[in-house]
């Protein structure tokens, strides 16, 4: 019975590898270390009861749903019924298929290596094969928690470790740590250059106390330096509608609809301006995901605006959570990054004052 559901395991993790689809760029791509603890059932075929074991792994992450790593380990299985002891010592060089990366990453695994076992007085190299599922959680940037469950194959081609037999079929079972090295690769938005009109002799002032479009943050700080004059905008100076969404949805509440339309009637005083509508989300689920998400915000809050008007100078695009306006570590946080702002392209020609 073991054998049978171990071989399906190992059928289901083929399967997954062969749903990889195209997705946009991951950004980390560390190395790491992943020390671990292994507990094994054995087969019926090794005639032992279960053991325990414990090895060092060390990888890298490729990309939003691969891992390779080399892993070493020692095993050891205690015998029954006169049959001696097992000692397991090898290793096996792995790739890992992420299906989703977030706090919780489940993944498929499939290695190809080698173990030396010593049994009854004898020592031989075989070849071992293994296959399975498991699940990662990030606890911080530099420390995830990690388990798996494997499907392992050995064969010892003509070594007769074990009368009857050359081939044993095992369940391992690993817990462990992973240790990425080096800092996380953030999302980096630049600061908008502030152009400076060219005469002789020119002094340029501190950015900290120039407010350009007076809208109440300085053009340090600023990421959005051609907000129209009156409209609200977040502690970075981009023109923020108020508009939260909840978690993993794109629908606009009721409560809403008066912002929307104070935005609208902006908007049609303005027709000369190229206004990107950009949507945002917390850190919640995979990139991938948020970034189609992101946009399908953009785009409800754009059909909203235009109500069926030809509005060739706005345009949507989804930032996922690639820019957040406050941390993504409290369910506060993440709601205010669940948000749609509009940013001005080129230059606004700012009223006389």
């Amino acid at each position: 019975m073991l054998k049978k559901q171990l071989l399906a395991l190992i059928a289901l993790t083929s399967m997954s590898f062969l749903s990889t689809a195209q997705t946009d760029k991951y950004q980390d791509n560390r190395w790491y270390v992943s020390p671990f603890g292994t507990f094994v059932e054995p087969g019926g075929d090794r005639d032992t009861h279960s053991g325990w074991g414990g090895g060092m792994g060390f990888g890298k992450i490729i990309d939003e749903h691969f891992n390779v790593e080399l892993k070493g380990f020692y095993q050891g299985l205690k015998g029954k019924n006169g049959n001696g002891n097992w000692d397991m010592t090898g290793g096996t060089a792995d790739v890992q298929y992420f299906i989703s990366r977030g706090s919780f990453s489940p993944y498929t695994v499939i290695g190809l290596g080698a173990m030396n076992s010593s049994h009854n007085g004898k020592n031989d190299a075989g070849f071992i094969g293994e296959a399975g599922a498991g699940l990662s959680y990030e606890v911080n940037d530099n420390f995830l928690v990690r388990s798996d469950v494997r499907y392992r194959y050995n064969n010892n081609g003509n070594a007769n470790l074990q009368p009857g037999t050359n081939e044993f079929h095992d369940m391992v079972v690993n817990f462990g740590f992973v240790i990425p090295l080096g800092s996380k690769p953030k999302s980096v938005v630049a600061d908008a250059p502030v152009l400076v009109p060219t005469s002789t002799p020119v002094v340029v002032a501190d950015c900290s106390t120039v407010d350009a479009d007076h809208d109440g943050v300085n053009n340090c700080n600023d990421l959005c330096p051609n907000t129209i004059v009156g409209v609200k905008v977040s502690i970075k100076g981009c023109w923020i509608v108020d508009v939260k969404f909840d978690n993993d949805k794109d629908i606009i509440k009721p409560q809403y609809f008066s912002n929307l339309d104070n935005t609208a009637d902006v908007i049609k005083k303005h027709p000369e301006l190229k206004i990107e509508i950009q949507g945002h989300t917390s850190k919640t689920g995979s990139f991938k995901h948020n970034i189609d998400l992101s946009e399908r915000r953009a785009l409800r809050v754009k059909k909203y605006l235009v109500d069926g008007t030809h509005t060739p100078n706005l345009t949507t695009r989804g930032y996922g959570w690639t820019q957040p306006i406050d941390t993504n570590d409290t369910e506060a946080g993440r709601a205010n990054n669940r948000r749609v702002q509009l940013n001005i392209e080129g230059q606004l020609q700012q009223p006389q004052r």
